[in-house]
């Protein structure tokens, strides 16, 4: 470390100008490890870079996510070109972009790619332009354009040209380091959503039932969550009221929809036991602030195990099976939309019910996960 700082001493004291260099890029350096919005630092950066330069304005160009356009993000000087886009290949800056090497171009008006718009629209006259790419390796995010040398003969030098790739290889690194933290914070933020309505969907299953229980169900989340959910409590006169369910969409707004779905399920019925019309009043509900898009589909019904008949209202969901004693299936599609998508009951506040006699059988209802 001791040599290092030597041989920095030596060269600031043999030429004052690496003094400013150096000081220049530590503050940079500095600005971008702590930068909290990354846009303000690359800005305050481009004015002082513009101001070391002694140029006459600059521009800052980004890449956008497609790599097939430049948009000027931040500009110093007379002229503010902040929003102009241009071709990823289109002008100095374009070239300069696509070939991943810094240049001078002393005389714009003889260089082939010059566009002379801006200067067109704004008055404004370029003379000499100085451009770097930022890049680390071979990714490329945009480049930094000084314009205009205010010196007795207004032209960029190589020093110039050097010093300007060398903060712009920081500001590169900079604004790559603050993407892959806005993208781990936004994974981080994702995967606790999704733990959340994790523990939602769990807190809304009921409990394994004893041994011996008519109704049994099972939830098996193929990731950290599903739409669908299931519920079935017994009544005080021994009947079984279940459902199953499949929320669309994912995440918290599905979480939230699956647990208000199966609250009003769970409180409906406990005192309305005709499943059409329990569908009917959960429609209603939801249809009042469910989110555009987003639905329910939902098979609820009765059992009633001494008769061994199952009454069923089916909102949209798959069609239940009912496997036969002699080993042949029945279904029983569904008559009706699902949740969320009319507001208005159908048939005099009711959805259509039938009556599916067991007789020694197995009903199975499902979801669409477990054929897809």
């Amino acid at each position: 470390m001791a040599d290092i700082e030597s041989v920095a001493t030596l060269l600031a004291r043999s030429d004052p100008r690496i003094s400013d260099q150096l000081e220049l890029l530590a503050d940079m350096g500095q600005d971008f490890a702590a930068a909290m919005d990354i846009e303000a630092t690359l800005a305050r950066a481009l004015e002082r870079i513009t101001q070391y330069m002694s140029a006459a304005g600059g521009a800052l160009f980004m890449l956008d996510p497609s790599g097939e356009t430049l948009t000027c993000q931040a500009c110093v000087g007379a002229t503010d070109i902040t929003g102009l886009t241009l071709k990823k290949d289109q002008g100095i800056v374009g070239r300069c972009v696509q070939n991943n090497v810094g240049e001078i171009v002393r005389d714009v008006s003889k260089d082939p790619n010059w566009a002379n718009q801006v200067d067109k629209q704004t008055g404004f006259t370029t003379k000499s332009i100085l451009c770097a790419p930022l890049s680390v390796r071979d990714k490329r995010i945009g480049a930094i354009e000084m314009v205009n040398k205010l010196s007795v003969d207004g032209l960029f030098t190589d020093a110039d040209l050097h010093m300007l790739q060398a903060l712009t290889s920081s500001a590169a690194l900079a604004i790559l380091n603050a993407r892959m933290a806005t993208a781990l914070v936004e994974q981080e933020r994702v995967r606790r959503e999704l733990e959340l309505a994790a523990e939602i969907q769990r807190s809304l299953l009921p409990e394994t039932p004893a041994v011996g229980f008519p109704v049994y169900g099972v939830n098996v989340p193929a990731r950290t969550v599903s739409g669908d959910f299931y519920d079935f409590f017994s009544l005080p006169d021994g009947r079984i009221f279940f459902n199953l369910a499949d929320v669309s969409g994912k995440g918290m707004n599905a979480a939230l929809l699956m647990a208000k779905t199966a609250s009003l399920f769970h409180c409906l019925g406990k005192t309305l036991h005709q499943p059409g019309r329990l569908l009917a009043q959960i429609n209603a509900e939801i249809c009042e602030t469910v989110t555009r898009g987003m639905f329910v589909t939902m098979l609820a019904g009765i059992y009633d195990v001494k008769a061994g008949v199952v009454r069923l209202a089916n909102a949209g969901h798959e069609p239940p099976l009912l496997h036969r004693p002699d080993g042949t299936f029945e279904a029983f599609p569904a008559e009706s939309p699902p949740l969320g998508i009319m507001p208005m009951p159908i048939d005099d506040e009711s959805f259509p019910e039938i009556e599916v006699r067991l007789d020694g059988g197995t009903l199975y209802v499902f979801t669409d996960g477990l054929t897809a």
